[in-house]
């Protein structure tokens, strides 16, 4: 928005009740390069406003489509973006009586199988010009050729394993950092802080394995080969890993894989005395995690790719969705922000609002965006946030 936006306190604003007279939330502490060292946040003053001059005109039912998680464990993630998406549109179409932009959401369910059954729709919808999502990795994988060939925009606020943006795919744009940058910025700022024997834990997925991958080779010495568990996503019983980890007594636990089986496994690990600072990733930065994990959580360090909610934008997101902006609602707003200034500009169909994508330099509230050939932003950096006692009002 091209208004003073100042940091609100937490990614999300929000904070989740953990036990009687406590509540937790996840709060930003610093914002660190690829080495781990600390750079100044982004000046959201000059962020773009998709209410734009207020003189656009476009067809009727002009739409775009969000896909991702709207049910099942993690939906929580997806919600976040489409709710932002929604933020943005608000703002435009309240600004453009001449273009009324639409939106269309389609539920993937985060899996892989449901989103190839969901993306034919999409492409087939001739009103959809753009695409914000799929927002998981594995869904994106599975999709991202399909979206190709088809011409269609497709702007990732959440999807990070490196690969997606190797496989040659035309229209695929993502809107944060990778895992490739995540890994190393994390794993360097551990070490700077401190931490010399840091176990690895993944789930099973294909966000999971890229992050793993990653995060050791970025430790170095700092990780052990006896120390890397795997977890199958969906499984509750962690108590054959937490017994292995507990044993070996590191400093620090870092999980790869998502907020529902990083509450549980935090909560088994400090049951069993474990004392190592409990770290994870963008999947498990989500108040889901705390309030599913309960005072097991605090003192949690979580990393990010995605930028602190700004509190103009986390009030008008309340006031549309009743709820707080959780992890990727700023680059959800950004993304639609974009598509919505290509729709404004002229560019409707589907091959020009990709090249005005491609060309695209502008800030937003999270960083500023600009991509290379690949789709991949030209800079990016890691947000690193804890998990401590929050003094705000709940909401």
């Amino acid at each position: 928005m091209a208004v003073g936006l100042g940091l609100v306190v937490g990614l999300t604003g929000c904070a989740a009740k953990t036990a009687p007279g406590e509540r937790l939330s996840i709060q930003p502490q610093v914002q660190v390069d690829i080495d781990g060292k600390a750079v100044p946040a982004t000046d959201a003053a000059s962020a773009a406003d998709p209410a734009g001059n207020g003189q656009a005109s476009c067809p009727p039912h002009t739409t775009i489509g969000y896909a991702g998680p709207l049910t099942g464990q993690d939906s929580a993630l997806g919600i976040n973006i489409v709710d932002a998406v929604r933020v943005a549109l608000a703002r435009h179409n309240s600004a453009n009586p001449n273009c009324q932009v639409q939106l269309k959401q389609f539920d993937t369910e985060g899996k892989p199988q449901k989103a190839s059954q969901v993306v034919p729709q999409i492409i087939n919808d001739a009103a959809i010009v753009g695409l914000v999502g799929p927002t998981f990795s594995g869904e994106t994988k599975a999709t991202g050729q399909i979206l190709s060939d088809a011409g269609l925009i497709s702007m990732t606020a959440s999807a990070t394993n490196a690969t997606l943006t190797q496989k040659g795919w035309k229209t695929f744009f993502r809107g944060l950092a990778n895992d490739d940058v995540q890994g190393p910025s994390v794993a360097k700022y551990l070490r700077e802080s401190g931490y010399k024997r840091v176990c690895v834990i993944l789930d099973n997925t294909d966000y999971g394995a890229g992050l793993a991958r990653s995060i050791l080779a970025g430790l170095g010495d700092a990780s052990r080969s006896d120390c890397v568990a795997r977890i199958k996503k969906g499984d509750r019983d962690f108590s054959a890993t937490v017994t292995r980890i507990a044993a070996i007594k590191p400093d620090a636990i870092f999980f790869a894989g998502y907020y529902a089986e990083a509450a549980t496994l935090v909560q088994q690990l400090k049951s069993a005395g474990v004392t190592a600072t409990f770290v994870s990733a963008d999947g498990t930065n989500d108040p889901q995690f705390l309030r599913q994990g309960g005072n097991s959580t605090k003192n949690s360090v979580l990393s990010c790719p995605c930028g602190p909610a700004p509190e103009r934008f986390a009030e008008e997101y309340r006031r549309l969705n009743h709820i707080d902006p959780g992890v990727y609602s700023v680059e959800g707003y950004d993304l639609a922000t974009i598509v919505l200034k290509g729709i404004d500009a002229g560019r409707q169909s589907r091959p020009a609002l990709v090249d005005f994508v491609r060309s695209y330099s502008g800030d937003g509230l999270a960083r500023h965006y600009q991509w290379s050939p690949n789709g991949e932003l030209a800079k990016t950096n890691i947000w690193i946030y804890d998990v401590s006692r929050s003094t705000d009002k709940a909401k």
